[in-house]
Parts: C-alpha cells; structure tokens; sequence
C-alpha cells in the first residue's frame, strides 16, 4: 500500500542500550526508506518499544548513533553535543510518537487535544491550529467528535485522537507503540484503518505490533526481534510468511497457534 523511495529516512547504527546490568538493545543496525512502513514483531521484553524511544529520544542510548531526516545523534565515546529542552522539543515534533495509552488531556475536548501542540509548540494562530484540527479530525473519521471529552470517548476512538494528535505537528515519521494493545478488539480495525491510510498517503512508519496478520498486509518491512537483537529482516513474504530462523519460526507457530 506504502510507495517507499531509495532515499533512507531513518538510519540505526550499532545501537546498545542497558539498564542496569541488563542490555536491552545489544548493537542494532538499520535503516527505514523514507514512505517505508516497518513493522516490528517479537515476544515481549524483546527491546521493540525501547527501540522505538531511542529513535524519538525519549530514551537515550549509550552507543551509537541514530539519524532522522536531516538530524543526526552520536552516542558514548564520539557524543553529540546534548540537546536543550527546546531542541528536543523540535526533533520530536519530526517524530510523531503514538503510544499503547492515548494519554489525552482530560480536560480538552477531542479538538482541543489535537489543537494544544500546534499552539504551544509550534505556535500556529489559534484559527490556523482549530482549522486543521478539524481537517486531521475527519481523516482519522471523528470529525463528529470535535467537541467530546475524552471520558466519553471509546478506546479505539481515543486513539484516533492520539493518532490526529501526533499528525498535528507535521511529522515525517510516525512511530506506533503497540497502537491497538489497549484496545477491545472489536476496536482495533478502527485505529489499523487509519494507519493503512497513512501508509496509502506516504508516510514514513514504524509499527512496534502483534497484529500480525496486519503486519504482512501493510508492512514493506518486517524486522523480528528477540533478546535485544534483530534475528530476522525482510519482505512479510519472507519474514512472516517462509521465517529462515528457528526463533522466527517458533514465535510465529506460538502466536498463530
């Protein structure tokens, strides 16, 4: 569905990151075309999620390096300089990150919650910012929510919001966290539908998922992972479908079974 280009959007190298004495992402190297949608797969613990905050920065690595775009980090020995507040600010604005809980406002409505980065953080006028909330609204099909609290909104239409949240800043990379974990599963094709319509529009993704059967569907890319390690990468036809590994062939048994 996605329509990826040769130009590498996202560019991992020999990524290592502990807490503690435990190593959760031991030397990963990987790179994301830009319009490419990659979905990750793997048991849990295996360092998905943490992967997916290391490239937002939402957690720092201790060696490495990481490129987004035209931004680049190094970590340990060869260190950029530390980001200030404000320039984190700005790279992850570039990086929209949609998480397993929808951590709306309680206190805005479903169009407030989309409006408040766009007026904080990017400073938009207030009309610019309702304007093209109400826009993402309906691409995300909650164009007759704009005015309901959160407390009066389902699960999957939460999300959505979180989804139309995130697309508010701009960002040439959407990273999803297990979008559909939380979500009751007669909800979950809701939060998957708009996701397709991402990948259709172009986007640039990274889903960390267990929905596999979506994965083969929308991903150009699968990459499984197990123990802080990337066992596996390729086509779904290859990964999903003809697993070379023998961890990749007894996750996927399992979780079909």
């Amino acid at each position: 569905m996605s329509n990826p280009t040769n130009e590498v959007m996202i560019e991992i190298k020999n990524l290592k990151k502990a807490f503690g004495d435990h190593v959760v992402l031991k030397d990963i190297s990987l790179q994301v075309n830009k319009g490419s949608v990659v979905a990750m797969i793997g048991p849990s613990g295996s360092g998905k999620s943490t992967l997916l905050r290391c490239i937002n920065l939402l957690t720092v690595p201790e060696q490495g390096s990481i490129r987004v775009g035209a931004q680049d980090f190094t970590f340990g020995s060869k260190a950029s300089k530390p980001l200030k507040d404000r320039e984190l600010a700005k790279f992850r604005t570039n990086t929209g990150m949609v998480f397993q809980h929808f951590n709306l406002f309680p206190h805005m409505t479903a169009l407030e919650n989309v409006m408040e980065g766009m007026l904080t953080v990017l400073r938009k006028p207030r009309a610019e910012a309702r304007a093209y909330a109400l826009e993402l609204l309906q691409k995300v099909g909650l164009s007759d929510r704009a005015d309901i609290y959160p407390q009066r909104l389902s699960g999957g239409q939460k999300q959505r919001v979180a989804i139309a949240r995130a697309l508010a800043m701009r960002p040439s990379v959407m990273l999803f966290d297990e979008a559909t974990s939380a979500l009751d599963p007669e909800l979950v094709g809701e939060v998957l539908n708009v996701i397709r319509s991402l990948a259709a529009d172009g986007m640039t993704m990274i889903l960390v998922t267990h929905e596999i059967a979506f994965a083969r569907e929308v991903a150009d890319q699968v990459i499984f992972m197990r123990d802080g390690v990337v066992v596996e990468a390729g086509p779904p036809s290859q990964v999903i479908d003809n697993p070379q590994q023998a961890a990749t062939q007894s996750f996927l048994t399992r979780f079909n079974g």
